[in-house]
C-alpha cells in the first residue's frame, strides 16, 4: 500500500484547507477519520478506524479513556464520548457523500460487545455508579454507504438485553462486508492439497443492500 505514490499522498493532510479539518475536529479521533476519507478517496479498498482512548476520561468513567463505561455512563457518554463521535462521524459521511463516494463505500460503526441493559455496575459502585458492564448477548453495529438508508434490521427484546427478532451474529456482518467488496468464494485449500470454507458460518444480509 505504501508503495503507491496516490496513498502515500493521501497521508498528507495539508492538502486539505483547515476548514475541513475543523469540521472533523481537530482531535486524534477527528484526524483519524478525516484520514479515513483521505485514504478511501485514494483507493484503498479497506480502512479500519480504532478510537483512540483520552486518559483524562479514565478515572471518570472507568473505561480507560474509551467507550468501555464501566462508571457514569450516561455522563461520559453525553458530555465526552457522543460529542466527539457525532462530529467527526457525521462529518465523514457528509464528506463522503459530496465527493461522490458514499454510494460506493460500506461505512460501519461496530465494537467487540455490547453494554449490560441493567444499570450498575459493581466495579463502580452499584447503581449509584451508573455503569454498564460488558454485555455479549446484543448490541448495535451501524452501516451507511453502501446500504439502503432509512431502515433497522432486527430488534432486541423490550430491555435490550437479547435478540428478539431477525437476530444477526458476527458471521453474517462479515459476510456481508465480504459480499460488498465482491469475495463470495471463501473457500482455500490448506497445505495437505484438501479445501476448506474460511468461514463456514453466517450470511450476506443483501437485503440491507
Amino acid at each position: 500500500m505504501l508503495a503507491s505514490s496516490q496513498t502515500k499522498g493521501a497521508f498528507d493532510v495539508s492538502k486539505e484547507p483547515p476548514t475541513l479539518r475543523d469540521r472533523y475536529g481537530q482531535t486524534v479521533n477527528g484526524m483519524s477519520m478525516f484520514m479515513a476519507h483521505r485514504l478511501v478517496e485514494a483507493g484503498v479498498p479497506f480502512v479500519t478506524m480504532f478510537w483512540k482512548e483520552d486518559p483524562k476520561l479514565d478515572g471518570l468513567c472507568k473505561s480507560a479513556g474509551g467507550w468501555d463505561t464501566h462508571g457514569s455512563n450516561f455522563m461520559c457518554l453525553r458530555r465526552h464520548l457522543l460529542p466527539q463521535f457525532d462530529q467527526c462521524f457525521s462529518a465523514l459521511i457528509a464528506d463522503l457523500h459530496e465527493r461522490g463516494l458514499l454510494e460506493r463505500t460500506l461505512v460501519l460503526v461496530n465494537s467487540e460487545m455490547g453494554r449490560q441493559p441493567k444499570v450498575g455496575d459493581p466495579r463502580s459502585g452499584g447503581p449509584g455508579g451508573a455503569g454498564r458492564d460488558h454485555w455479549t448477548h446484543c448490541m448495535t453495529v451501524a452501516m451507511a454507504g453502501g446500504v439502503r438508508g432509512g431502515q433497522v434490521y432486527g430488534a432486541s427484546d423490550k430491555v435490550a438485553a437479547y435478540p428478539a427478532d431477525r437476530p444477526v451474529a458476527p458471521e453474517d456482518i462479515a459476510k456481508t462486508v465480504y459480499h460488498v467488496m465482491g469475495v463470495d468464494d471463501l473457500q482455500a485449500i490448506d497445505r495437505e492439497g484438501r479445501p476448506f470454507d474460511l468461514l463456514p458460518e453466517g450470511r450476506a444480509l443483501t437485503e440491507l443492500l
